[in-house]
This record gives C-alpha cells, structure tokens and sequence, in this order.
C-alpha cells in the first residue's frame, strides 16, 4: 500500500486528474476499476474521481509497488544549462524574460523549450523535487514566438498556472509590446480586421471584411520614437491571435524589421547592415495585472510588470534618438 497525500500544488483538481498524472503509464479504465473494487481509496472512503482534493486529502492505493512502479514514470528531459532572466518570482508564478531564438513551448519531442529550462531551474535551485513532478508540472501560461521576446508567464503552483491562464484567455491581462517598424507612424490608433491561419504553413493573412474560418483581430498602438525612416511603437494586444502583431502591422504598410515572414527583405537587409539587427525587432515588454484577480493571487491585483529589451533594440533605439522630434511622453 502507498499513501499519498494532497499538497497545496496539487489541491483543487479532480481526483481522477491527479490519479491519471501519478499512474502516467495506466488507461483510465484501469484507474476507474481500482476505485470501484476500492484499491484506491480518498480519506479512507470509496471514491469515484470526480471528488475536487484539497490540501491534507489521503489518497492509499492498496496496490502492489511493482504495479504502481510499472504504471508511474516521472520524466525529466535533460537540457543544455540555461541561466533564464526572471523578472518577477513568488510560490505561486514566474515571469521570464525569454530570449529572442527560444521555443516557449516544444514544438516536437526533442526539442528544448522554456519549459524544460524552467523546470530544470527549480529543480537545480531546490524548489522542486522530483517526486513533485509526478502530480505537477510547472508550465508557461502564454506563449510567444520563437523570434520575439519579452515576457512569459508561468506557473510554479497549480493555483498559479491555472489563474494566470484564466486571466490570459479573458483578456483582463494587459499585454504590451514594443516593436521598431518600417516608416514614419504618427498618432496613435486602434486598428481592426480578420485574421486566417493556414496550418499547413504555419502563416497567418489578414483581411479587412470577414471570411469563412476567420477571427476577429484588434490591435492598438502609438509611436514612441520615430527617426531615419522608422518608428518605435508600443503595441497593446487586444486579442491574442497567432502572429497578430506581426501581420497586422505589415499588413498596414507598417512591417516590424527583421520579421522573416511578415517583413519586408529589403528592409531586413537594411536594418541588418544600418543597425547590425540580426533577429525580429518584437518584444513583449510588458504585463498589467487585472484589477481584481482570484485568490490566492489577489496580492498581484493592478500591479505591473516589465522585461528590459535586447540589446539590438536599445541599440537601433539609441540610433533613432537623433530625430528631430521625439515625444515628450517616451518612458522605456
């Protein structure tokens, strides 16, 4: 018999949710049949996997240890050592700074993301044993693309994870980004339009009527600094679709520089021999926590939170500062 019992990072989820992470290797239906013949038991009581567990839960599984070790395997995917710049860390969440060139999440077995990073990092530093992992794994609550950087959000705690995803999906999450795009952008707007996304390509087109499959867009943005042909805009992300920012801004006449897919080449050859920019001028670089938020993250309500920018952006940044007229209003 081996009895396990319910952490704060594991309260809250179902039963059977649980159950399905620690025996890993099982099918339901074995979970299922160990509940109703009673060798898996909830405080002493029969059970049926749809109870919520709260922190102190008993959980005994009358099971020989050869059955549990056959059905229990608890991966940890080795990664080359990454030092990730956090901007913010509590019990429950992470913020990191990822690097422009990193994958927020895999996009096949073997690759390595911010995930296996993050996860590497807690073990490493002690806030997390190994054992943990087989309940819980933290993860990152949004994800960026390979070449933007700026902020990502994760989760140490389950409470963390699941809260932090929730306030993303309704939009109470302030998203900002700063990006260095082709022309001079003056004033501010707020602009519209219908995005579609071609799986096969993995690209994304932008019109201004609806069509079939399309989904709603709107993006937000003012001009922060403008000189030698470009402007600096802060970018608010409304919605949050695949490339949004990107296509949308070129889809205006306005491509980022250095965006391989929706840019212009010449204008990526420009940046690239003016600026020495080898990589997308996006970064997401900052979040604006929701004014009420649930517990037990309420401590974050209305707060804000930023991630410094690469090098290559407070270079081209710098280089545009000899424009005769800069805003009065420009706080990076």
């Amino acid at each position: 018999m081996r009895m396990l019992t319910v952490s704060k990072n594991e309260a809250g989820q179902r039963l059977d949710k649980l159950l399905a992470k620690y025996l890993n290797l099982a099918g339901k239906s074995f979970i299922y049949k160990m509940m109703r013949k009673k060798n898996i038991t909830l405080n002493g009581k029969k059970c049926d996997g749809s109870e919520h567990l709260t922190e102190g839960d008993e959980i005994k599984l009358f099971l020989a240890e050869e059955t549990i070790e056959k059905f229990s395997e608890v991966k940890i995917q080795k990664v080359q050592k990454k030092k990730l710049d956090i901007v913010y860390e509590d019990e429950h969440i992470l913020l990191i700074n990822k690097p422009s060139g990193m994958l927020s999440q895999k996009a096949k077995e073997t690759d390595e993301s911010l995930v296996e990073y993050l996860i590497d990092y807690l073990l490493d530093s002690g806030k997390l044993k190994k054992e943990d992992l087989a309940c819980f794994r933290p993860s990152v609550c949004n994800r960026l693309d390979r070449n933007t950087s700026g902020i990502v959000a994760a989760g140490r705690s389950l409470p963390g994870l699941q809260i932090m995803s929730e306030v993303i999906k309704d939009r109470s999450l302030g998203k900002y980004y700063v990006c260095v795009v082709r022309g001079i952008v003056k004033g501010e707007a707020r602009i519209e339009g219908w995005l579609t996304k071609n799986e096969k390509t993995n690209q994304v087109s932008i019109r201004k009527e609806e069509t079939p499959g399309s989904l709603p867009i709107r993006t937000a943005y003012r001009p922060l600094v403008s000189g030698n042909g470009y402007t600096f805009l802060e970018v608010h992300l409304i919605t949050g679709r695949s490339h949004q920012i990107r296509a949308h801004l070129a889809s205006i006449g306005h491509p980022i520089a250095g965006d391989p897919k929706y840019g212009d080449p010449r204008v990526n050859e420009e940046v690239k021999k003016r600026f020495g920019v080898r990589s997308q001028m996006l970064h997401a670089w900052r979040l604006v926590m929701p004014e009420t938020i649930s517990e037990p993250l309420s401590y974050l309500a209305g707060k804000e939170f930023t991630a410094p920018m690469p090098a290559e952006m407070k270079r081209m940044e710098e280089m545009m500062k000899s424009a005769p007229k800069r805003p009065a209003n420009h706080r990076l």
